[in-house]
């Protein structure tokens, strides 16, 4: 039997030496075992002396804002398939944890995601999609970590101040609730409850929160504080008992791969509770896998979070394709499932939550690092990665240079790990395509006659996955469709009687909220809406305009004719417009220029340049009143500019050079309720 094993070990390796060298259909993946030692450096993977950290997991944020705004209409398979790439163990991201907005009606980065309260006497655990998408990650595995934090909060919590601090027992009961109805209406267990996404703490909301969630028999839901930068929660913990006690985890956001060392004095948890926001090129690529090992290497943090989890917005938002995949075509059925998404598999799919890093993890001799982790019960997993400078910038902090050159690594695996008989190995190389490899399988790598070691050629911008698992999967679907534009001609009537979301497919909210709404007052041809909802400014986390505003279509437009029924709900100083070439949203909202047609209650209309109402092309005095419905009709062609009221002309050839395209939009003067029907627009690019 031993003669067989050896012999099967040698035929094995000169299998694999044959794959080094380029055979075909093979990688050209130099891969040696330690008969073909070179010099370089040696790296000994030990359990004697104990472990490192307990290993928490790999995830994506859905929210912060509205990143997964157009996922939900895509039609099947094709979200099924994209929700299978990011969730499915052993298929690809595998993520272990979803962190989602608790939406708070604020814009926060590309669109506002709705609150459960609106207002204070009101209740709804069915708005927006963080639900479902949490739902649809729990179907796909049942055991990923649920994390929820707000950015923005309802305004009313503010009691007129634009704080959500004001009332410490209310804003605690706010989340609370959030936590509560996500178990009682979806079955959702919370798992991590955040504080306030990159903004100020309050140390005694914190206790606060910790004694209510106790008090609803939410023990087992943890704090995480302060998704911010590690400095301030980290010396305040250390120096008052009470938050130390109640605080779980401390989360930074962009760590840079280090940590601090009051953060470290804690003994806490530590973890990147949001990092990446990368284009998902092979750059972001780099980027992510480089933090993903040296987040622990560089700052023993045992999470990496990634904003964001699918790129499902329109692109020209502020940080387009800054997601795992991008899915930002629901009209079309196309999706890429891009590098980051592979690159996550090197880690996810070969580790679970509750594995523990080794201590022997660290930097290669000439770039690159490598860590390893075990399960306890046997099972080593090893991730090796060689991301040059030039290739692995993430968006932030700023990367100070390094160098990465081809090297020879010899491992010697010691402890419990020096009998393991063979190492399935995974590989990507990022790059040209002509060498460009993603999450690729070679052949295994046999060890019985090696006295634990190997050594790798190893060069830049690749990543190694070397793990006694044998359950990894490079799954796939057939292509999804071919990408197309937005349709040139688009209608939405908004007759759902039961909206399985809350939000208009396409519609992407920028300042308030837009939602299905049954006018029980009129049983006729305005019986289902589309009505904005909120009528105070919420607490905000970015810079809101004093309009609402929800955007459409394509940003590559020229000439359109944009077509609405529209329903002032607020006498006297209540407004609507409709507008086209919308060239801002997201952060960037206040400052969205465009030609906007408004008409108001008081009997008058505009054309403005900007939402803000500084550039004024036209206005006058019009038969308008509220409580009333009108047709508005833009039609902007070339360098002119024209209106309709009830499909009589309001005015007419206004000059607009600027500009030269956008989105289409509908919106409010301020935060006030109104309806939108009938929308229909013609355009061309």
């Amino acid at each position: 039997m031993a003669g067989w094993l050896l012999s099967a070990s040698r035929q094995r390796r000169v299998k694999a030496m044959t794959a080094a060298a380029g055979s075909a259909g093979r990688a050209a993946v130099p891969l040696l075992l330690c008969a073909l030692l070179a010099p370089g450096g040696a790296y000994v993977l030990d359990d004697s002396d104990g472990l490192g950290r307990e290993f928490d997991g790999i995830g994506a944020v859905s929210g912060g804002g509205a990143t997964s705004r157009l996922l939900v209409n895509y039609p099947e398979p094709y979200r099924s398939q994209i929700l299978d790439y990011l969730f499915k163990p052993n298929f690809g991201a595998s993520l272990h944890i979803l962190k989602v907005e608790i939406g708070g009606d604020g814009q926060t980065t590309d669109g506002t995601e709705p609150s459960h309260m609106h207002y204070a006497l009101d209740e709804n655990y069915f708005r927006g999609y963080e639900w479902w998408l949490m739902k649809e990650a729990k179907k796909r595995n049942p055991n990923i970590t649920l994390i929820g934090l707000p950015w923005s909060f309802p305004g009313w919590l503010g009691k007129g101040f634009d704080w959500p601090y004001v009332n410490l027992q209310l804003t605690a009961y706010y989340v609370v609730t959030w936590i509560v109805g996500a178990k009682r209406y979806h079955d959702l267990d919370i798992d991590y409850i955040g504080i306030w996404n990159e903004r100020s703490y309050n140390a005694n909301y914190i206790k606060i929160l910790r004694k209510m969630l106790n008090s609803q028999g939410l023990q087992q839901v943890k704090i995480i504080a302060s998704d911010n930068l590690w400095e301030s929660i980290s010396a305040a913990m250390l120096l008052d008992a009470e938050l130390f006690k109640v605080v779980d985890v401390i989360g930074a956001h962009y760590p840079g791969t280090h940590s601090v060392k009051d953060a470290r004095l804690t003994g806490k948890k530590l973890w990147s509770s949001e990092d990446f926001s990368t284009l998902n090129s092979d750059t972001g690529a780099g980027c992510w896998g480089r933090i993903l090992n040296q987040n622990y290497v560089n700052g023993y943090m045992t999470s990496t979070i990634a904003w964001n989890l699918v790129a499902s917005y329109y692109e020209q938002l502020p940080y387009g394709r800054c997601g795992l995949m991008t899915a930002q075509e629901p009209w079309s059925g196309h999706y890429v499932v891009e590098s980051p998404v592979w690159v996550s598999a090197h880690t996810t799919q070969f580790t679970q939550p509750g594995w523990y890093y080794l201590k022997t993890v660290g930097h290669l001799e000439k770039g690159g690092s490598y860590v390893a982790l075990t399960d306890g019960l046997g099972n080593l997993t090893i991730i090796i990665e060689t991301m040059s400078h030039k290739h692995s910038k993430c968006i932030r902090p700023f990367l100070p240079y390094f160098n990465v050159s081809q090297q020879f690594a010899t491992f010697v695996l010691k402890g419990s790990f020096s009998e393991i008989p063979e190492l399935q190995v995974w590989y990507t190389k990022l790059g040209k395509t002509s060498e460009r490899f993603l999450f690729k399988q070679l052949d295994s790598l046999w060890l019985l006659d090696s006295n634990g070691s190997f050594t790798l050629k190893l060069q830049e911008d690749e990543l190694f996955t070397l793990t006694t698992l044998t359950t990894g999967r490079k799954g796939s679907y057939l292509l999804p469709p071919k990408s197309q534009h937005f349709p040139s001609t688009y209608k939405d009537d908004f007759n759902v009687d039961y909206p399985f979301f809350s939000e208009a497919p396409n519609f992407a909210d920028q300042t308030g909220v837009f939602e299905y709404f049954t006018n029980m007052e009129d049983p006729g041809e305005h019986h289902f809406t589309l009505r904005q909802v909120l009528n105070q400014r919420p607490i905000t986390w970015a810079a809101d305009a004093s309009n609402t505003i929800s955007i459409i279509g394509d940003y590559n437009w020229t000439n359109l004719t944009i077509k609405c029924d529209v329903y002032i709900e607020t006498p006297d100083t209540g407004g609507v417009f409709i507008a086209g070439r919308v060239n801002k949203g997201g952060i960037l909202i206040r400052s969205a220029r465009g030609i906007f047609f408004w008409i108001f209650a008081n009997g008058s209309y505009r054309v403005t340049g900007d939402l803000a109402g500084w550039i004024i092309y036209a206005l006058g005095r019009v038969e308008v009143i509220a409580k009333k419905w009108y047709t508005l009709t833009l039609t902007i062609k070339g360098r002119f500019a024209s209106g309709m009221l009830n499909d009589k002309s309001l005015w007419t050839d206004i000059p607009v050079n600027f500009p030269k395209n956008g989105w289409a939009a509908i919106g409010t003067h301020s935060f006030e309720f109104a309806q939108f029907d009938n929308f229909h627009v013609e355009a061309t690019r």
